[in-house]
């Protein structure tokens, strides 16, 4: 049995997805038993067993660990209109606690290329400290640096087509790693099959690096109108994260995030693993369901 977190959402929905289809039988978990209702439905229907736990408690979640042999661990992400760092540490301590005696065989973490020591530099940092909680534990842990999600530009798709505008904080010609939730999902699955000597951190990437540039090119061939980024300077960062509702400290953690990023580069991602769906293919499928 294989105990997958953060199910409902983009990257554990394609690890239950894969899993199934070779027949691995699953649990996922869930926070909110009353708000799984369409995805309870939808799992049902597929064999899927279904356990509800929350990393702000983990006698919950070690009793949903102890349902199966190996698991996906993905620390939820915090609402923004709340201290995210601190919501987020809480989560890692949570999952650290749960692990504990659990009596898994071997976990698989989701992290962040970014992931690296400091102070309130959002996912960076805190999944750094997931990391190191990991390593210090007896259970063999193998932990995938995601890249950026093809996911993240979603909700711009929409208006883009209407405005011919791609926001972004990103200088207009960096190319980024990115790769699509249905490759993140299928390496961890690999991962969470493969044999007890596949461990350690492992970077994942798709086939190429997109800079914004070329997003709004490939939202202007999915689209079929012209599309141009609109670059939001370093010294707005802070503002325009608060201005689409993020609290202060959300959105002093997350420019510090992005200032991390483009400061430091990417050089650093070395043998990565490697997905195959292209940005292209990507949002052409996010346009065919409507984004």
């Amino acid at each position: 049995m294989f105990v997958v977190m953060g199910a409902a959402g983009h990257v554990g929905s394609a690890v239950v997805r894969t899993l199934v289809e070779r027949g691995k039988k699953v649990t996922v978990v869930t926070h909110d038993d009353a708000q799984s209702g369409p995805d309870r439905a939808r799992w049902r229907d597929q064999g899927i067993e279904v356990a509800v736990a929350d990393v702000n408690d983990p006698a919950s979640l070690r009793r949903a660990f102890d349902r199966g042999r190996r698991a996906f661990l993905l620390n939820p992400p915090a609402d923004t209109t709340t201290d995210t760092d601190k919501v987020e540490q809480a989560g890692v301590a949570g999952i650290l606690a749960a692990l504990k005696g659990s009596g898994l065989e071997k976990v698989v973490a989701e992290s962040t290329a970014g992931a690296e020591p400091g102070e309130r530099i959002g996912d960076a940092s805190v999944l750094w400290e997931l990391e190191q909680g990991l390593n210090a534990l007896p259970i063999p842990a193998a932990i995938n640096r995601a890249p950026f999600y093809m996911s993240n530009w979603d909700e711009l798709l929409e208006p883009a087509g209407r405005t011919g505008k791609l926001p972004t904080m990103l200088p207009a010609d960096l190319k980024l790693p990115m790769a699509a939730p249905d490759d993140l999902g299928r390496i961890a699955a690999d991962r969470l099959m493969s044999g007890l000597d596949d461990v350690g951190v492992r970077y994942v990437e798709g086939p190429a690096r997109y800079s914004p540039a070329d997003v709004a090119a490939a939202f202007a061939r999915v689209l079929g109108k012209p599309v141009e980024v609109e670059v939001t300077p370093r010294e707005g960062w802070r503002a325009a994260f608060r201005a689409t509702g993020f609290s202060e400290p959300a959105a002093d953690a997350y420019a510090r995030m992005t200032e991390a990023a483009v400061d430091r580069g990417f050089d650093h991602m070395t043998d990565p693993i490697r997905g195959n769906i292209t940005l292209d293919a990507y949002l052409a499928s996010r346009a065919q369901r409507g984004a």
